[in-house]
């Protein structure tokens, strides 16, 4: 942002016309963007995608699409943000019940059911595509940092990285998996029988550890 000495205030007139000129973004509209462009780019890649595809989808216009987003590099990476945020917003709204009740399953089992070609996206796609490896790297480094606070108190040190990085595979592999083969109907079924699996596997750790 540029410092200037003098900020001219538009007139309430010059304000009202410019308001009125400026095409009007509608949040479901947008959302509504997000999921047909995160269907067409899991499917298709992004370098394969076209705008016109992600529109045809939507059943929209093109022209609509780009009153949304400036280009399609903003769009596939506007689609990792969603779904990416909406993780993290479940994941804390889940935090407080902890391993043992299952939350962090939940959380993510949660985003995946609510984003299902969005979460694909993110987490088995989007690092395999120049554009977005590094964005998608570092959206997965923070998502690890939680597994890293569980295993990093009861594992060796040299073990630590090793261990919440496989930790973290290890669930979202297992979401990935549930999305293409397991049925909605039995999603608790899936929480418990993944989070047995995480709490197993920790324990299991902890007692090599302490050996």
């Amino acid at each position: 942002m540029t410092n200037s000495p003098i900020t001219k205030v538009p007139s309430t007139k010059a304000a009202a016309t410019s308001e009125t000129a400026r095409p009007r973004r509608d949040p479901a509209r947008r959302e509504a963007i997000l999921h047909a462009a995160a269907e067409v780019f899991a499917h298709a890649g992004y370098a394969a995608t076209s705008v016109d595809d992600i529109a045809a989808s939507a059943g929209i216009t093109k022209l609509i699409v780009y009153r949304h987003f400036e280009a399609k590099e903003m769009l596939y990476r506007a689609v990792l943000e969603q779904v990416f945020d909406r993780q993290v917003e479940l994941f804390l709204d889940h935090v407080s019940r902890g391993l043992q009740a299952g939350g962090t399953t939940r959380a993510l089992l949660g985003v995946a059911r609510e984003w299902p070609d969005g979460f694909r996206l993110l987490w088995r796609h989007a690092a395999r595509e120049p554009q977005f490896s590094d964005y998608a790297l570092h959206l997965r480094d923070v998502a690890v940092s939680a597994a890293r606070d569980v295993v990093t108190p009861v594992v060796r040190v040299e073990l630590a990285e090793w261990a919440a990085q496989a930790l973290f595979d290890h669930l979202v592999d297992a979401v990935l998996d549930w999305l293409d083969y397991g049925d909605a109907t039995h999603d608790d079924q899936f929480v418990a029988l993944e989070t047995g699996a995480l709490q197993a596997t920790v324990a299991a750790w902890a007692a090599s550890s302490a050996e």
